[in-house]
């Protein structure tokens, strides 16, 4: 049976009599420059007392779809590889990872900035990231790093998961159409290394195996050809709270990720009310879902009837990066913009269980 999400509805902003039209005009992305994946397969087998334990782990992790992960402990500048930095025989607690975030997740956050081909006039920032906390904020950080005004309006959103990339689109979206001559500069970056957990649990270490580190920019605003920013829908599946969970505890955050996940999110977007909300799926041209997993992409192609190759870019975004966090899902819309498609959805899932939608298309409209 169908299991229905909750508290659905389009949005809209009626702040004015003719909105203007918000687009993406451009996206760039960015990774560290160290590899971590062989570094946490040691780090991972290496706590795994059972043999066949150990060689089942092996075995699910060939089949995750994930050939690449990169991470900030990458062992230059006296920075520790990702096997050291969790070597000792004391987990690193919290303290020290949020030292590593507040030291390098501004540098990773710049690197994707840097990629953008033109900044011009912002009047907002918008940042999320989920992974690490610091005061004064990655919002401020960044804005002085790159000599904004000091009047420029920032939003920090934080602990939303992996589908704070949307809402971080959204928001922008909003801004530009109540402020006609806004120009939202958006950034997300995660550094998810920072909190692998001391644990011989498969289940666990296999979650932990998805994920990576890694940055996004954007310019949203009013004018210009870009990817055109459409409704946006928010769902929340039943009795859903514990299926991902992210607690902070005294080594870092520490993840839960229930093997529920895929069968629960498959069966509700098979819910034909869930389904109206998403619009008419014959007619979406291009999908941007968040690679959470190769499960989750085999769910929602399953759930919603996809076509094979509908989620080619999520795929290929997954398999030479891993999960990001919130900036896997503009990883995916850079690829994708590539290809100007008419029409397209865009759809991250996180703690909740929640999802977050957001049509777009390419527009040739100067605005």
């Amino acid at each position: 049976m169908s299991e229905p999400l909750v508290g659905g509805g389009i949005s809209t902003v009626p702040m004015l009599d003719h909105p203007p039209t918000a687009r993406v005009l451009a996206i760039s992305t960015a990774v560290p420059d160290g590899a971590i994946e062989s570094h946490y397969t040691s780090w991972a087998t290496a706590q795994i007392a059972d043999e066949r334990q150990r060689k089942l782990f092996e075995r699910m992790s060939a089949r995750a779809g994930i050939e690449n992960r990169y991470s900030v402990l990458d062992g230059q500048h006296g920075r520790m590889d990702a096997s050291s930095f969790y070597a000792g025989t004391v987990a690193p607690s919290t303290a020290e990872r949020m030292q590593v975030y507040a030291r390098d997740a501004p540098l990773l956050a710049l690197k994707a900035i840097a990629g953008l081909p033109d900044l011009g006039d912002i009047t907002h920032l918008v940042v999320a990231s989920c992974t690490g906390f610091m005061a004064p904020g990655l919002d401020q950080v960044i804005a002085r790093r790159l000599n904004l005004s000091s009047q420029v309006e920032r939003i920090s959103i934080g602990f939303m998961g992996c589908y704070a990339g949307i809402t971080a689109l959204r928001t922008a979206a909003h801004l530009v159409r109540s402020q006609q001559q806004a120009r939202v500069l958006v950034v997300t970056v995660e550094l998810c290394s920072l909190h692998l957990q001391d644990t011989g649990d498969i289940e666990s270490l296999l979650a932990m195996r998805q994920f990576a580190d890694g940055a996004a920019a954007a310019i949203v605003c009013a004018s210009g050809e870009g990817l055109a920013l459409g409704a946006s829908l928010s769902e929340t599946l039943e009795e859903s709270a514990e299926l991902i969970t992210w607690t902070i505890g005294d080594t870092g955050f520490a993840m839960h990720l229930s093997g529920e996940v895929p069968a629960r999110l498959a069966d509700a977007l098979i819910n034909p009310a869930v389904a109206a909300r998403l619009g008419d799926i014959s007619a979406i041209e291009a999908w941007a879902v968040h690679p959470g997993g190769r499960s989750i992409l085999d769910a929602v192609e399953r759930g919603l009837c996809l076509a094979p190759g509908k989620l080619d870019a999520s795929r290929s975004v997954l398999r030479e990066f891993g999960n990001m966090s919130s900036a896997t899902v503009l990883f995916v819309l850079e690829r994708l913009m590539q290809q100007r498609p008419a029409t397209g959805l865009a759809l991250a899932f996180g703690p909740g269980l929640a999802m977050e939608g957001l049509h777009f298309g390419w527009t040739d409209d100067a605005g």
